[in-house]
């Protein structure tokens, strides 16, 4: 069994682009086409990779039903395959009719250079158990989805899937099929969901523990590199040597998005699980809501478009990406990246921020004023300097003094020298990052 946390699929945080924020359930093909020449164009060159798609995608009427108000339609009749697992539906993803997957998708991502990812829930088709459908088995015994399903443990927000029954030797075999078809199609990213935190079940939120290792044991087995990130969160910190040793990447948080009070929290979220980053783990604080958001909610704006803007200021858009960055979260934009506005491009391609985030140090914030409003993080970089990131948590302008000790100050968002003595003021929720 490999040990995730020594592995070279990660070894830095990823970097990429995910459809939830903006499409929710609705994403297409040429919409994921969209987002990935944008990438392959605009931001490849900056470490930007990862192209993923994230939930629902093998559902044929996701998009039609978010207009009344139903995220995740409960007995749903999704595409699957003679052995119970999902494939894209063809109405979204033509490219993947008469049984092609997702691998003519995944060979266009990765002929601009870049890696393919998809979403998935834990465990197996609920309708695939209640018809005792069949599942593939390394022995070719006759094992139907109910066999393996587990009907009592289930998801508190989505109607898809049971969760598979450990103690039956023929669940490994379902997920081994499952990541040997994704293997297959070369995908390089999966997000497995409800897993990281099983909700549901309050008393018990990591009861899908079995379940982590049956996944890791089955990409192993499926001979392809992928990235395993669990959601949703906030995820478990007792369990923090489990996830460092089956997973990449998992979620600190429930599902993030434009609001400050989500973003002040994420201080303390990201102080609890900061010695916990680097060799193949990366705590993750969700993806980055900016610009434009929610179009596949059908909500409107004043303007009756379809989405909203990020409701973010851009001092908090640049204390966000400056705390993911110093602390080492994987970078998963969440947008539709054609429409990035000049200012949202210019913080995902600051490249000196980038390399903070690349650091191979972890991170830690080392004090706070005493009202808790003036945080500082620091980090040695490769080169052995310290970074050090300032972030105003009130609602006031903070002045702040720094000392280079004799060496010079590096502002990384102004990419310029201060000199060896800073002397600087904060506006509310704004931030500054320093290498000196």
């Amino acid at each position: 069994m490999t040990d995730y946390s020594k592995n070279t699929v990660a070894p830095t945080p990823p970097m990429g682009w995910n459809s939830y924020d903006y499409y929710n359930t609705t994403v297409n093909e040429a919409q994921v086409h969209a987002n990935a020449d944008y990438m392959a164009k605009n931001l490849r060159k900056h470490g930007w990779e990862y192209v993923v798609i994230d939930i629902q995608w093998s559902d044929p009427d996701a998009g039609t039903r978010n207009k009344d108000g139903i995220q995740y339609i409960p007995f749903s009749r999704f595409c699957t395959d003679e052995f119970s697992r999902q494939i894209p539906a063809p109405n979204r993803f033509p490219s993947s009719a008469g049984g092609k997957g997702f691998k003519p998708l995944a060979d266009y991502i990765h002929s601009l250079g870049l890696k393919f990812g998809i979403h998935i829930m834990r465990g197996i088709p609920r309708f695939a158990a209640h018809d005792h459908l069949p599942i593939k088995t390394h022995d070719n015994a006759k094992i139907t989805a109910d066999m393996i399903a587990n009907p009592y443990s289930i998801s508190r927000w989505n109607p898809d899937m049971y969760g598979v029954d450990a103690g039956n030797p023929y669940a490994q075999d379902y997920y081994d099929s499952v990541f040997a078809l994704y293997a297959q199609w070369g995908v390089d990213f999966v997000k497995v969901d409800d897993i990281c935190n099983t909700n549901m079940y309050p008393a018990n939120p990591y009861s899908a523990e079995k379940e982590i290792e049956m996944i890791a044991r089955a990409i192993e087995r499926s001979g392809r590199a992928m990235v395993l990130s669990l959601s949703p969160g906030p995820a478990v910190i007792e369990k923090a040597h489990h996830y460092e040793a089956f997973a990449n990447m998992w979620r600190i948080t429930d599902d993030f998005w434009d609001d400050w009070k989500l973003l002040k929290a994420m201080f303390e979220r990201c102080e609890v699980w900061q010695k916990h980053t680097g060799s193949g783990n990366w705590p993750d604080c969700d993806m980055l809501p900016m610009n434009v958001l929610g179009y596949g909610w059908g909500n409107l704006d004043d303007k009756n478009n379809k989405g909203w803007k990020c409701k973010f200021t851009q001092e908090e858009s640049r204390t966000m990406v400056t705390l993911w960055s110093i602390f080492r979260a994987p970078l998963m934009i969440g947008t539709d990246l054609p429409q990035l506005d000049d200012f949202s491009l210019s913080l995902l391609t600051n490249d000196e921020i980038i390399a903070m985030n690349k650091c191979k140090n972890q991170a830690v914030q080392i004090t706070q004023s005493s009202s808790a409003n003036l945080v500082l993080w620091k980090n040695t970089s490769d080169d052995g300097r310290t970074y050090c990131a300032y972030f105003n948590l009130s609602d006031e302008p903070v002045t702040v003094e720094c000392d280079g000790n004799g060496s010079d100050i590096r502002d990384l968002w102004e990419r310029k020298n201060l000199g060896r003595t800073a002397t600087f003021t904060l506006k509310p929720h704004d931030c500054r990052a320093l290498k000196i």
